[in-house]
């Protein structure tokens, strides 16, 4: 019997989970398809002169015990630190061998402690917002006073239907307390206000924070501390710690690619998939464009998993196969780009006043939101925080500056050379650095980083019953369900679509519930995902 063939468009954290649980559950021979020369889409790590850059930061931490166990499956959890070299971080195999493999002490995954404040008036805030004095004292009595007011009075007169992410965040923090923290930043992220932004959209980031969660936390953390690195029993936005690959994300995907390999899985690099055949309510072929050697191919496929942006994947299809109305929706889907900008310094301004022990007294956080109206950076990333060995010279300290924009406007366009003169002008403007101490720097363009909900989105409905028709078509991960899928999420939804595809079932529903309630559906969907 001829064995059966899926082509999986993305060598993603979604591509790759498909592409692996098909190999590992089923005797489908999987085809991965990856445009570009990097292993991990987003989740790639950047190697600059030996320091790393991760896109956007990748916290492995999940409510799914089943991702969770599927990462340490991956690579192992590293628990014995170094003799000589705690206070970094710089560990050694969980064996405690010191005659152990090189690529086992490097293949491993480290437990960080997660940090992340808000910059905001030239001073630190905790993030997410915590009532404690130090945040009492930065805000001062009348704005404090102003914050618990608004609070107060939208407790008693909520906003009874939330059309927008600014009524959304209103009904669960107040008005000042949403001026203060929410507006400025979320608009410099997604370039709008956040009236014309869909409550979706914090339905699915921050479902489980609020005031009252962020007080229940606090008063738990005062009696115990939850030391599991699984935290069930945490809100997510709330965890104090997380795993993290030793050399950066796209280390993890970059093993899982080595397996898919390994277990007889293709992964074709430099290939992109163009053009969709579709017959009989079914994906047929798949013509792909090998970059490399500037030719074409067509690959035969019994399954189409694809992780592509659903704009393109539309338009791969042609335009006389598929409804003007659904063609319509994905021209208007809009996405937000993403540029990061590495410096690598001798030291920063920004000292340690925390109780956390760090390498050159810098601040112990994993990235800072940038607050500030007088700057357009969003957030700031300090690499040694996230794993010392993202760091070639230790005593160095490499920073990744995050600019949100779109594709074609004034920041995407802007020359190297002048975009990071203006990089480092922001960070001296806000009392982060002096100018005479950077060492190096490089910037990152990454194109399509985070679907938008607005443009068309309030129609992507209609354009899902019309992929969902598409019987052995099934749409993953971020860009491929034009949602906002943290890594987890994305990995998810590989692994529900390959679990219909084992069992048979034809309906896409337990695809698209990951990360639609709290919890990601895990009550509701782990029992389809089971082995």
């Amino acid at each position: 019997m001829t064995r059966k063939r899926a082509v999986i468009i993305g060598a993603g954290p979604a591509g790759l989970t498909a592409a692996y649980e098909l190999l590992t559950k089923t005797d489908i021979e999987p085809i991965v398809l990856e445009m570009s020369g990097d292993i991990g889409g987003i989740s790639k790590t950047i190697n600059y002169k030996g320091n790393r850059i991760d896109i956007g930061g990748h916290r492995f931490f999940s409510k799914s015990g089943r991702v969770m166990d599927w990462w340490q499956t991956m690579m192992p959890l590293q628990t014995m630190p170094a003799r000589d070299d705690i206070l970094t971080g710089r560990t050694v195999p969980a064996t405690g061998k010191d005659d152990a493999d090189p690529e086992e002490v490097n293949r491993v995954l480290l437990i960080r402690e997660r940090l992340s404040r808000i910059f905001f008036l030239r001073k630190f805030f905790n993030y997410p917002i915590t009532l404690n004095w130090s945040t009492f004292i930065n805000l001062g009595s009348v704005r404090l006073w102003k914050i618990a007011w608004s609070y107060i009075l939208i407790k008693i007169r909520p906003i009874s239907e939330e059309k927008s992410l600014e009524e959304f965040l209103i009904n669960r923090f107040g008005k000042e307390l949403y001026r203060t923290f929410f507006k400025d930043y979320t608009e410099k992220v997604w370039g709008v206000t956040c009236s014309d932004i869909p409550a979706d959209w914090g339905a699915q980031r921050i479902k489980g924070l609020s005031v009252k969660t962020t007080l229940k936390h606090a008063i738990k953390s005062l009696v115990r501390k939850d030391q599991s690195i699984e935290q069930k029993n945490t809100e997510t936005s709330l965890i104090g710690q997380f795993l993290y690959p030793k050399y950066g994300p796209g280390q993890l995907w970059e093993e899982v690619a080595r397996k898919v390999q390994a277990e007889g899985g293709t992964i074709l690099m430099h290939h992109q998939a163009t053009t969709i055949d579709l017959k009989d309510n079914s994906a047929k072929s798949v013509t792909v464009k090998d970059h490399r050697h500037e030719s074409e191919l067509r690959i035969q496929c019994d399954y189409l998993i694809s992780t592509m942006p659903v704009k393109e994947l539309i338009e791969g299809m042609g335009a006389d196969v598929v409804p003007g109305h659904v063609q319509d929706i994905a021209a208007g889907l809009i996405y937000r780009d993403f540029i990061t900008v590495g410096l690598l310094l001798k030291k920063v301004l920004l000292k340690n006043n925390t109780r956390t022990q760090t390498m050159n007294d810098i601040v112990p956080d994993n990235w800072i939101y940038i607050q500030e109206s007088d700057v357009k950076i969003g957030r700031l990333q300090i690499f040694n925080n996230w794993s010392p060995y993202l760091v070639e010279d230790s005593s160095n300290i490499w920073l990744g500056l995050e600019y949100f924009c779109n594709e074609g406007d004034e920041l995407w366009s802007k020359e190297d050379e002048k975009f990071i003169e203006f990089a480092i002008q922001e960070l001296e403007t806000i009392g982060i650095i002096h100018g005479e101490d950077v060492l190096d720097a490089t910037i990152i363009r990454i194109p399509k980083t985070y679907p938008a909900y607005f443009g068309s989105y309030n129609r992507f409905n209609e354009l899902r019953k019309y992929t969902d028709s598409i019987e052995n078509l099934y749409l993953i991960g971020r860009n491929g369900m034009h949602r906002y899928n943290n890594a987890d999420h994305s990995m998810l939804t590989a692994m529900a679509a390959v679990e219909n595809i084992r069992s048979g079932i034809t309906s896409k529903d337990n695809i698209w519930a990951v990360n639609t309630e709290q919890d990601y559906h895990e009550a509701k969907a782990e029992p389809e995902l089971r082995n």
